[in-house]
């Protein structure tokens, strides 16, 4: 029980930074910044109790690595979605009265966006958390969290910049994102996780 409170934790401080510094009045451009090293700070926080995924893609990529027991992927997801579900709602109480407008991104941009970004996400995820040449490396929250501030930089106005399916309902609920697209995050983010698991076990493959 105890990695999957941390899993809700992790998930919880992603995805209030998210909402606390996108909405208006919040760190304008340098928003990515601060998404960025709120996830890199919970997963030196967490790593060692759960891994620190705070999000499904994650945990897939991770489990199809072989890092996961099955037991662990649905609590997982579901304590990370409550995470984000959880973070929204504050989100909503201190942005009160804020007019926030929904984003619809084109829809091919937006999942070759997302995809991409999961896959270089989930992909650092697994060559720094948990392959055998970097085993007990001091950086791999640094790396991970610059993986989605960079992510967030690079294409967050195409798609959102979520690489993060528990993310994508956290800014749905917020508002940020239009509730009919997230099946483009669903899918991509999902499919993004998938493919650099098999890529990572591909180029590794005595790991």
């Amino acid at each position: 029980m105890n990695k999957y409170l941390v899993e809700l934790i992790g998930t919880f401080f992603l995805v209030l930074t998210i909402g606390c510094t996108v909405i208006e009045k919040g760190a304008g451009p340098l928003a990515p910044i601060a998404i960025g090293a709120a996830l890199m700070v919970m997963i030196y926080a967490g790593g060692h109790i759960s891994g620190g995924h705070y999000n499904p893609a994650v945990t897939l990529g991770v489990w199809m690595r072989g890092k996961c027991d099955t037991k662990d992927v649905g609590p997982y997801m579901a304590f990370q979605i409550v995470g984000a579900v959880l973070a929204a709602a504050v989100v909503k109480f201190f942005k009160v009265g804020v007019t926030v407008t929904p984003g619809e991104p084109a829809v091919g941009a937006a999942l070759l966006a997302e995809f991409l970004f999961t896959f270089a996400l989930v992909f650092v995820v697994l060559n720094s958390a948990t392959a055998k040449g970097t085993t007990g490396n001091s950086f791999y929250g640094l790396a991970i969290g610059m993986t989605v501030m960079t992510g967030a930089f690079a294409v967050g106005n195409i798609s959102g910049g979520a690489f993060n399916p528990a993310v994508a309902v956290g800014i749905s609920i917020m508002g940020l994102s239009a509730w009919s697209s997230i099946w483009i995050f669903l899918v991509a983010d999902f499919v993004g996780g998938a493919v650099a698991a098999l890529t990572f076990k591909f180029v590794n493959p005595g790991d």
